[in-house]
This record gives structure tokens, C-alpha cells and sequence, in this order.
């Protein structure tokens, strides 16, 4: 059995090298700074922006792309809401397209139904480990002129078609959050191989610094002991990571391998525990893909068993617990109340943009039968329990209907 840990001792030496630095001018960015050369490298971009965390990462990107009032941004409505609320931080408007019932992905068929002369960009998102099907929806954006941004924050070292995910779009965003694949606790990182895209990403969240650049995050002593400096050439965010971000984010990058593949062992045990149950059916995965597994995400027959009954059952018999998918972005009470701190006033303005009159019919079927499981087991041998319990739990059901 394989067993690794979360956070170790190259995390720990990377952080004492931070703290020992005292913060100091000479220092201070110096991990940040590696952190983006090596995940972009690791990945297969030319330029990597770390930020904050995976909601700046997306407001940057959109900001970056040249969106703003009266534009639409095409997204999903089955994911964690960020991917919707970075279009109203840009003063954009989120447009939802539905979702694949199969794989519970974006796709081009989908986003085709929503485009108008209005769109602007389009954010994908790679739900639980897995890519939506890039290709069509690449092709669809470069018909229209359209961005694209890959929002890959559960979605890392997963493959598309053989290609690196993160390497698909025009810019690609990760979370490094306390729950994803590598972490630091917060953080996020936008990847791009265009230096015109780089650069603003860079500008617009280091304050609009004019003498930050693609390889230069921070200003210098130089900078700011010249009277004459001009320090914001344009509008920005304070969205630049601190070096404990890049301290543990470059240590876990260094680990992510494994990381990931302790996910992948996790989900291998999950998926032979559903093998043959007609009444759990797990997310699809097409040839040539490889799934990178953030959770374990399997839809229920509700016609055949409760939801809170299976999960009531699952944890009875020492599950570790199941998660519900999000409640869908468009049903979430900001949304349907227009509580969206003054950026209603964009919606009425450029249309009728009614959030209660929004329907995607096959996001709203999967969202109140998915059961995510977690991966993040650090020993296989916790895997290998809790599938053991949802095969239990599986037979516990069978045998009550007589199946």
C-alpha cells in the first residue's frame, strides 16, 4: 500500500528559508518567482502569473482579455460559482450553458446555443479531474473570435487527447486552495504563451506597476528611492502572492507526481467499488483522457435510492462522508435575488438578464443526484476502506429492494 504525506519536510525547509529571509527587499518574491518559471514549465507554458488564489486568477484573465461592461462570458453552472462571479468582479455578465449528462462537462453543442455579437469569452472548466472536449470548443472560439480560459483549478497533470491540460486555451487558471491537488494553503496561478496576455496579467495584478514585468513581479529599491518614479501606469488589483505561497506552492509542485497520484489510486478503488451497480454511474472519462480525479463523482438513481438515505447509510457504516455537488451558479440566492453589489445595474442596462428564468436541463438533473467522494487519502490503505464501505453500502441497498 502506498502511502505518502500531505505536507512534508521539503515544504517545511522551503517556508524556514522564507522566515529566515526576514521578509527583506533582497529576498521577498524569490519563491513566487520560481514557483511561476517551474509550474509553467511543468505544465507547458511559456508564462506563468501566480496570484492570490483561483477567483483572482480569473478576474485577471477576463480583465487581461479586454472584458468588461456589456460584455457576456459564457460558463458552466455546475462547478464552484468563482467561474461565474469573476464575469460580475469584471463587470461582465455570466451567461450559463448546459452541460454533457455523460461526462458533466461544458461543451461546444452548449455553448453554441448561448453565443451572441456580445460574447466576449468563454470559461471552461474541468470538473472533478477532467477536461471538457477542448478541441470543437477551440474551434467554435476561433470562429468567433472569442477567448477562451480554462478554469483547471481541480485539474492537475490531467491529460486531453494526450495534451497536458492547462495548455489547451488562450489562458489557463489553477487554485492552489487547501482541497486541490497541490496547495499552499491559497494561491493560484494564470498560465498563457501570449507575452501581450502576460504582461497585463502581471500589470493588472501588481497594482499597475509600470516597471513590473513579465520576469520582474515586484518593484525594486531603485524604484521607489526615485522621486520621479512613476509608480501605476494603469488600474490594478492587489492579487500577488506572499513567498510562503511560493515556498509551499514550489515544494508541492515538486511533489505534485505523486500528489496526484495518490488521488488517481483513490479513485481507481472507488471506481472497481461501483463496477457493476446499475443504479451509480460514474462521470466519463472519453478515450485518450486521462482524468486527474480532484474527487470521485458518481450520479444515483434516485428513482432507486435516496440520496440522503445512501449517504445516511454510507456514513453509518464509517464512511467518511459524501458531498452534494454545488447547488447550480444561477440558483444560488445572489443570483435569483440580484444581490450582486451594484453589478444588477450592467444586467438591465445591456438586456434582460433574468437569473430565475435560466434553465439547463441536464445541469439540473445530475446536480441533485451526484455523491463526490474525496481522493485525498494520503495512505491507500484509508482508500481501500472507505471503498470497501461503499461497496457495503452498495449491497445494503440490493438487498433491501431484492435486486
Amino acid at each position: 500500500m502506498k502511502k505518502i504525506d500531505r505536507v512534508g519536510e521539503l515544504e517545511k525547509k522551503y517556508v524556514m528559508k522564507v522566515l529566515d529571509g526576514q521578509f527583506g527587499s533582497k529576498s521577498s518574491f524569490q519563491m513566487v518567482t520560481e514557483l511561476e518559471k517551474e509550474f509553467a514549465k511543468k505544465i507547458g507554458r511559456q508564462y506563468g502569473i501566480a496570484m492570490v488564489n483561483g477567483t483572482a486568477t480569473l478576474h485577471m484573465a477576463l480583465e487581461a482579455a479586454g472584458v468588461g461592461e456589456g460584455d457576456e462570458v459564457i460558463c458552466p453552472p455546475l462547478t464552484m460559482s468563482s467561474s461565474s462571479l469573476c464575469v460580475l468582479h469584471a463587470n461582465a455578465i455570466p451567461v450559463f450553458a448546459d452541460v454533457d449528462r455523460e461526462t458533466f462537462l461544458i461543451t461546444a453543442d452548449t455553448i453554441r446555443q448561448k453565443i451572441t455579437e456580445k460574447t466576449k469569452a468563454i470559461i471552461t472548466v474541468s470538473l472533478y479531474g477532467l477536461s471538457p472536449d477542448m478541441d470543437p470548443i477551440m474551434e467554435l472560439a476561433h470562429e468567433k473570435g472569442i477567448i477562451v480560459i480554462e478554469d483547471d483549478a481541480q485539474c492537475f497533470l490531467a491529460k486531453y487527447k494526450g495534451r497536458m491540460v492547462g495548455t489547451l486555451a488562450d489562458m489557463a487558471s489553477f487554485s492552489f486552495q487547501s482541497s486541490k491537488h497541490m496547495t499552499a494553503g491559497e494561491g493560484g496561478m494564470v498560465l498563457t504563451d501570449d507575452e501581450d496576455l502576460a504582461l497585463k496579467l502581471r500589470r493588472y495584478s501588481g497594482l499597475g506597476y509600470g516597471s513590473i514585468g513579465l520576469e520582474k513581479g515586484r518593484i525594486t529599491k531603485d524604484d521607489i528611492q526615485d522621486p520621479a518614479y512613476d509608480r501605476h501606469v494603469i488600474l490594478g488589483w492587489n492579487y500577488r502572492p506572499s513567498d510562503l505561497i511560493g515556498a509551499v506552492g514550489l515544494a508541492q509542485l515538486e511533489r505534485l507526481d505523486e500528489l496526484v497520484e495518490m488521488r488517481q489510486i483513490a479513485a481507481a478503488h472507488f471506481c472497481e467499488a461501483v463496477a457493476g451497480c446499475n443504479w451509480l454511474t460514474p462521470q466519463k472519462v472519453n478515450d485518450g483522457d486521462v482524468h486527474s480525479y480532484w474527487a470521485f463523482c458518481v450520479v444515483l438513481d434516485t428513482d432507486k435510492v435516496d440520496w440522503y438515505q445512501f449517504r445516511k447509510k454510507y456514513m453509518e457504516l464509517g464512511g467518511d462522508g459524501i458531498y452534494a455537488a454545488w447547488k447550480l451558479s444561477y440558483m444560488e440566492p445572489a443570483f435569483q435575488n440580484m444581490n450582486l453589489l451594484g453589478r444588477e445595474k450592467y444586467l438591465t442596462a445591456y438586456g434582460d438578464y433574468d437569473y430565475r428564468e435560466v434553465s439547463c436541463p441536464n445541469a439540473e438533473y445530475l446536480q441533485p443526484r451526484m455523491l463526490q467522494f474525496k481522493t485525498d487519502y494520503w495512505d491507500e490503505a484509508d482508500a481501500v476502506k472507505q471503498a470497501d464501505i461503499l461497496r457495503q453500502t452498495i449491497a445494503f441497498f440490493d438487498e433491501q429492494d431484492g435486486r
